[in-house]
C-alpha cells in the first residue's frame, strides 16, 4: 500500500489511550479527528532516544504555539500497547496538550502505509517517524521520514506549514 499523502482522507480505524480519568479508551480515528485540525505524529517506539529526547519534547514545547495557529489536537502515535504509551506520557510532567495513543498491533499503521520493519533489530514492525496535519480528516501536510531519520517531522516543520 502506498503511504498516506497530501489530499488523502485518513482511513477509518481505531486507536487506544488512557483518558484523563485513567480509563482505557478505544476510539475511532474519524470520531477523534472529524471537524478538527489535528496533528498526528508517529514515532517508531516509546522510550527510544530520538523519540524521547527530540521528537516528543518538540511537540510538547511548541503545543501552545501550535494551538494558537488553530490546531485542536496533538496526538503522539506509536505501535506500542496503551499501557506503555501511558507510562511514556507520564515521563513528561510538563505536558498539557499532547495525547499519547497506541496502535497495539500496528493495524492502523498498515492502513496509513507507514510501517517500518525493524525485525532485524529485534523490534518487529513499527511505525515510520512522521507528522501529518489533518483538517477534517484530510491530510494537508504529510512529512514522512526515511529510515531512522529525524529531518522533516518536527513540531517546527509543522509550524512552518501552518
Amino acid at each position: 500500500m502506498a503511504p498516506i499523502a497530501v489530499g488523502d482522507v485518513v482511513p477509518e480505524g481505531t486507536i487506544s489511550f488512557f483518558d484523563e480519568n485513567d480509563q482505557l479508551q478505544t476510539v475511532s480515528v474519524h470520531a477523534l479527528a472529524a471537524s478538527k485540525k489535528v496533528i498526528l505524529f508517529g514515532v517508531p517506539g516509546a522510550f527510544t532516544p530520538t523519540c524521547s529526547m527530540k521528537h516528543v519534547p518538540g511537540f510538547i514545547e511548541k503545543a501552545e504555539e501550535l494551538k494558537s495557529k488553530g490546531v485542536d489536537e496533538i496526538i503522539c502515535f506509536s505501535v506500542n500497547d496503551p499501557f506503555v504509551m501511558k507510562a511514556w506520557g507520564k515521563t513528561y510532567p510538563e505536558n498539557k496538550h499532547v495525547k499519547f495513543v497506541a496502535d497495539g498491533s500496528g493495524e492502523y499503521t498498515k492502513l496509513l502505509g507507514l510501517e517500518l520493519d525493524l525485525t532485524d533489530k529485534g523490534l518487529g514492525v513499527r511505525s515510520r517517524r512522521f507528522a501529518l496535519l489533518l483538517d477534517n480528516l484530510k491530510v494537508t501536510v504529510a512529512n514522512v521520514e526515511s529510515g531512522g531519520e529525524f529531518t522533516v517531522s518536527s513540531a517546527d516543520d509543522i509550524l512552518k506549514a501552518l
